[in-house]
Parts: structure tokens; C-alpha cells; sequence
């Protein structure tokens, strides 16, 4: 029986990552932007062995990490491992200019983060606004300077993952100030859910930018509890829309505009 909104219990990283390893290697997550491909195995896993090497690392419960990060694999990654390590994700949009590191810094203040999550590419601007907040360490997904790669968790012995009360856990902060417990997210994917009815046998297209935050984590989340494929390709061009279709065989599309519509 396809469990319903209601019937859905425990912590975020229970009810997505529940039904992962019996899923094995079929692919989960694709992000053509950054090149990278997860089966639900290896995802389940690497937010898991993540998430214990940050608890290894001193991370505690309801401890605010900051997420910077230039893709949307590397951002489901993150807030996930932090999730399921106790902690609140708060995920950052990239900011252009000479005051982009400033600006990141005082928001990492007002949410008095202490880990920061980053890529490569965005790891200066990530380590400038770290050394005018509380942020105690950085960790990168690659090689970049003093920054802990996140390969370098999955190694560390592993370390019990704190056991969450799911109602009053936070587990998401976005930008606007607003906090959502597990509880909430998942109720959040229920209720996406009765629209769209995603199934195991759809793949799903997400065009949105990263700055969807909550949007993106709903929908790729309920996405990967039921099973389907997530094809990630943010600011698609409209000209490549219809053979990427073709090309994954697409059954569930998320718009531009925001709309999420069966092909």
C-alpha cells in the first residue's frame, strides 16, 4: 500500500532515505549543471557517514550550518547530512559583487552558524565571510584551501547519529527567517504529493534555481521518498527543454514559473 501524507512518520532523513539501500544502485539524483550522478545507495550513505563524521567533528544538536554551495546535488547533499546529523540547514544564495562576502557574513551572524558547507568554486567568498562570523570550520565538497573536504567525513569512525523528536526538531532555515521543523517538511511533501502523485517508475525534471530553497528541498526530497528519478538542470533553456525530455524519458516536469505538471 503507497503510504499517504498522513501516514508518513519520524525524521526527515527517515522518511526520504527509509527505502534507499533495498533501492541499491538505481540512479537517483542527476545533476547535469555539475556533471554528477547518485544512486539512492550511495546517497543514503553519504548523508549518513556525512553526517557522522560531523558529529565526530564536534557538530551538535540544532546547531545552525550555513550552505553555499553552485549546485543542486551538492545542496541536497548538504542539507541533508546536516539534517541528519541534528543539525538546521540553511542554505545561502550565491551573491555577485564586491560585497557578496560582507553580506554573507553578517547573515551567518544573525543565524549564528558555526559550520559553513561549500563548493570549489565559491570557497574564498565562503572562507571571507566565515572570518567575520562564528563559524568555526568549512567544509568543501573537492580540494580547496583550508577547508575539510567532505570525502574527508566519510573516512572518520563512525559516531551515533542523535536520536530527533521530529515535532519539535528544527531541521531547515531559510533565508526570510523561517524555520521548519521535521514535522514540517514532511508535511510540506505531503501535501506537494497530492498534487503530483509522484510514483518510483517517474522521472522527475527540476529546472528551479537554488534559490528555491524550500521549494527544491520539498520537491527533490518527496521525489526520493517515492522512489522516482530527479533529473536536476536549473535555468534550462527552453531549446534543450524538449530533448532533455526525450533524452531521460521525463514523466513529471517542475517549471520555471514554478508549476509542476505531468508531461
Amino acid at each position: 500500500m503507497r503510504p499517504t501524507s498522513s501516514s508518513i512518520r519520524g525524521t526527515v532523513t527517515e522518511a526520504v532515505f527509509g527505502c534507499a539501500h533495498e533501492r541499491g544502485d538505481r540512479p537517483a539524483l542527476i545533476d547535469l549543471g555539475a556533471g554528477v550522478v547518485y544512486g539512492y545507495r550511495r546517497l543514503a550513505e553519504e548523508v549518513t557517514r556525512g553526517a557522522s563524521g560531523l558529529v565526530r567533528r564536534g557538530a551538535r544538536g540544532q546547531q545552525v550550518a550555513g550552505i553555499h554551495v553552485d549546485n543542486v546535488a551538492a545542496q541536497t547533499l548538504a542539507v541533508h547530512t546536516v539534517i541528519a546529523a541534528g543539525g538546521v540547514a540553511a542554505p545561502i544564495a550565491s551573491r555577485s559583487g564586491e560585497t557578496r562576502s560582507g553580506e554573507m557574513g553578517e547573515l551567518l551572524v544573525r543565524l549564528d552558524a558555526r559550520l559553513l558547507i561549500t563548493t570549489p568554486g565559491l570557497a574564498e567568498t565562503s572562507l571571507q565571510a566565515a572570518d567575520v562570523s562564528r563559524v568555526r570550520q568549512v567544509i568543501a565538497f573537492g580540494q580547496a584551501r583550508d577547508t575539510v573536504d567532505f570525502a574527508d567525513l566519510l573516512l572518520l569512525a563512525p559516531a551515533p547519529l542523535p536520536h530527533l523528536d521530529p515535532s519539535v526538531q528544527p531541521a531547515l532555515q531559510v533565508e526570510d527567517g523561517g524555520v521548519f521543523t521535521h514535522e514540517d517538511l514532511i508535511w510540506q511533501m505531503g501535501e506537494l504529493d497530492k498534487l503530483v502523485v509522484l510514483e518510483k517508475s517517474d522521472v522527475l525534471l527540476v529546472t528551479w534555481p537554488l534559490t528555491c530553497t524550500l521549494a527544491l528541498t520539498t520537491l527533490v526530497g518527496l521525489a526520493l521518498m517515492r522512489g522516482s528519478l530527479v533529473v536536476v538542470a536549473p535555468g534550462l533553456a527552453s531549446e534543450e527543454l524538449s530533448s532533455t525530455i526525450h533524452d531521460f524519458g521525463v514523466t513529471v516536469l517542475a517549471m520555471l514559473d514554478g508549476a509542476v505538471q505531468r508531461v
